[in-house]
């Protein structure tokens, strides 16, 4: 079908009308989000933390259903400082998403609402490398509480150590962190036998006086098999070791009674370190444990040392007294280990006297 030439000539105007409409659009959007101002906070706050922030290619705007930046091939790794020139990634992901607020578009401000991460995978030898090469962090409480306006979505990622996975399907979503609004984190995950965990976080932060209080914390844990932890209490943070924590709930086994359960972080005290108590109390089993978190860190970060690991027995001291313990296909019964300052003393008896050596009567 021939179209007469005025109409062609009308829809070549119109054609190319739209088009240049469309360039427009794209070369506004592109001028109002400014993209790599964004990639350059984010970049600049990996930096602050020791790390280094790559993506395979320039972020990319859109505008529907709300301003945002489609980001490309993320890695993150730590920064080389010499003590590693091979880094690992601490995470790779396939893409992600920065969504931003409509104010963004004509406000100066560098404002992001939610961050998405889409196929992250997370490496605990790396991330475990970087922590151990943090440079010491300030023991004093800040004068007031980090706001974080981003919130984060996490889907479909996993947890690897090695070549080996520790969980998959994982998917994180947090709240804004805002000075006395509550905070919340929801945590799920598949293990590799396929069991999914849920893990709930929530709390209302604030700093009164030079004291961060975390308040109306609330922990609650389970999987498929109704095993459950509920816990409830409040934190205390005054400087350094000066740290206290109390909180008290249920945990419940599949086909077995609730138990009592606490966990309890008492202030280092001349003396005495900063130190952490778990206990759990049930019918036939009893866990009273006090340890501290300070030494047991240098201990796992022993484990992990580049020039070998250094075996030796986890600080700490308590007992655990347990009737019956699965793990895996192993069943044992009549669990009982003491360590520390539970472990009782060796028996010790009195000596013998030689009767050759004893004194005569005379």
């Amino acid at each position: 079908m021939n179209l007469p030439r005025p109409l062609r000539l009308l829809l070549i105007i119109c054609t190319s009308v739209l088009a240049g409409i469309a360039l427009v659009v794209l070369v506004a959007l592109y001028l109002l989000l400014q993209p790599d101002r964004f990639t350059a906070l984010l970049k600049a706050q990996a930096q602050q933390a020791g790390l280094e922030l790559t993506l395979s290619s320039p972020a990319s705007p859109t505008l529907f259903p709300r301003p945002a930046l489609q980001l490309e091939g993320i890695t993150l790794v730590a920064r080389d400082n010499g003590a590693n020139p091979n880094n690992m990634p601490i995470l790779l992901a396939a893409n992600g998403r920065l969504v931003l607020p409509w104010r963004a578009l004509l406000g100066r401000q560098v404002e992001i609402s939610r961050m998405q991460i889409n196929s992250p995978r997370v490496d605990l030898d790396a991330l475990q490398a970087w922590l151990v090469n943090l440079p010491p962090q300030s023991t004093k409480v800040p004068e007031e509480v980090p706001r974080i306006a981003t919130g984060v979505r996490i889907r479909n990622g996993s947890v690897v150590q090695g070549d080996r996975e520790w969980l998959s399907d994982v998917s994180l979503d947090t709240g804004r962190l805002t000075p006395g609004q509550a905070f919340w984190v929801n945590l799920s995950g598949s293990e590799t036998d396929g069991t999914p965990l849920q893990w709930q976080f929530s709390s209302v932060p604030r700093i009164d006086n030079g004291v961060l209080k975390l308040n109306n914390i609330t922990i609650h844990v389970t999987d498929r098999s109704a095993t459950t932890l509920h816990l409830t209490g409040d934190a205390r943070w005054m400087g350094a070791a000066n740290a206290s924590m109390q909180l008290q709930g249920k945990f419940h086994l599949a086909s077995e009674s609730d138990y009592d359960a606490a966990v309890m972080l008492t202030p280092a005290t001349q003396g005495k370190p900063l130190l952490l108590h778990l206990k759990l109390l049930g019918r036939d089993n009893h866990i009273d444990l006090q340890l501290p978190p300070l030494a047991l860190a240098q201990w796992w970060n022993g484990l992990a040392r580049p020039q070998g690991p250094r075996l030796s027995m986890p600080p700490g001291n308590g007992h655990i007294e347990m009737a019956t313990l699965d793990v895996g296909n192993v069943h044992i019964e009549g669990l009982s280990v003491q360590t520390g300052d539970a472990v009782p003393a060796p028996a010790t008896s009195a000596p013998v006297t030689n009767p050759s050596m004893a004194p005569r009567s005379q």
